[in-house]
């Protein structure tokens, strides 16, 4: 039995999310600068140039890429052989976020009582948190730090299974148009195909994680992936809604088996930065 320190949980969760919402990944920069040579609208060029002047000048000045520093939601492979000591392991995760956001000078912006008085917890927590057990004896920490103008977007929809692969389409298209300008595109897109109705949006969730331009090992997938990406691109929307033919720099699905009669769907985005770190302990 591996043991890991609950206080090295805590240090590393603080250093992920600074970073993430400090470093813009090499991954969307990539996407940037390649959406940058396709993108026929001057305009919507010179939005992808600003937006990368300002993931330029955040990692320079260690500043915050956006003001939204979101919500944290942190991932956690925990190996069945690792044993965390010294410590309560979510309040090791709660700590490092309080942290984060509290020495990295990030906005604060959790709500206790969400539809009455609203009031702020002041640092940021709680955390959302989702645990997996896997084989071996490591811990995977994935830290995502996640806007509300891109979530606020976000919807599930269970289909009936006669609908296929149009209807998902369909939930797509119709999810992203309805959108428009609100989750500050050129975005990042998240599907999840499956389960139930909790499961497929965490599936959504989990598909932001995948590095930009990566496609599923599973042909079929990889094609719905691709189709997707340039249908939503040919909305118009374009980068901040000033029109064009980068919407999207890129598109995940993740799949899970589901019950004869459902057909879940759900369809997580963020902005280009998708802030998110990872760490193995």
């Amino acid at each position: 039995m591996r043991e890991i320190e609950a206080k090295t949980v805590t240090e590393t969760i603080a250093h992920l999310l600074q970073d993430a919402c400090y470093h813009l990944s090499e991954d969307a920069i990539t996407a940037l600068k390649v959406a940058g040579d396709r993108e026929e609208s001057s305009v919507a060029r010179g939005v992808l140039c600003k937006l990368l002047e300002n993931a330029e000048t955040a990692t320079r000045d260690e500043v915050p890429l956006c003001q939204d520093t979101g919500m944290a939601v942190v991932f956690l492979e925990l190996g069945q052989e690792a044993h965390i000591v010294g410590g309560d392991f979510y309040e090791a995760v709660q700590e490092g976020t309080r942290r984060a956001y509290g020495d990295g000078y990030l906005r604060k912006s959790v709500v206790d009582r969400p539809f009455s008085v609203r009031t702020n917890t002041q640092d940021n927590t709680p955390a959302v948190i989702h645990t997996t057990i896997v084989p071996g004896d490591r811990l995977k920490i994935s830290a995502l730090s996640k806007g509300f103008g891109s979530e606020n977007m976000s919807a599930v929809r269970m289909l009936s299974p006669s609908e296929g692969e149009e209807g998902i389409r369909s939930f797509v298209l119709e999810t992203m148009d309805r959108a428009g300008a609100n989750p500050c595109p050129p975005v990042v897109i998240g599907i999840g195909i499956g389960g139930t109705f909790e499961q497929v949006a965490l599936l959504a969730k989990t598909a932001l994680l995948r590095p930009l331009g990566s496609r599923s090992p599973l042909p079929h997938i990889a094609r719905l992936e691709e189709r997707l990406l340039t249908d939503v691109n040919r909305l118009g929307i374009g980068p901040a809604g000033y029109g064009g033919i980068v919407t999207a720099l890129g598109l995940a699905i993740e799949t899970a088996p589901t019950h004869i009669a459902g057909l879940p769907v759900a369809l997580n985005m963020g902005c280009h930065a998708t802030r998110h770190a990872h760490a193995v302990l």
